[in-house]
């Protein structure tokens, strides 16, 4: 089999797009949700419909956290507590689309 012009440009092509998503993609740079007693009430309340040890394959496998319900509970703690956010900081009524739940 004899690659001809067109295939040596195709496969240019694609090590071109491979390369470009390895260059782009990187180290995560959020910090994720600490799984302490603090931060308890946020998973309790992200997981509280998590499918129990006996649920089937598929009610595990498309279980998804809570995360807007939990999210109600960040701001009003962090102001309690004074935990100050950076600079640039994006809104804060969605922590949970940038800091990850490690459970």
């Amino acid at each position: 089999m004899k690659l001809e012009k067109r295939d040596w440009l195709f496969i240019a092509v694609l090590a071109v797009v491979l390369a470009t998503f390895i260059a782009i993609s990187g180290k995560e740079k959020t910090k994720p949700v600490p799984d302490d007693p603090i931060h308890n009430p946020v998973y309790e309340e992200a997981y509280k419909n998590a499918p129990g040890p006996d649920a089937s394959f598929f009610k595990k496998a498309f279980f998804r956290p809570a995360k807007k319900d939990a999210e109600q509970l960040c701001e009003p703690c962090h102001q309690q507590f004074g935990v100050k956010m950076p600079p640039n900081h994006p809104p804060k009524f969605r922590c949970l689309f940038c800091h990850k739940l490690v459970r």
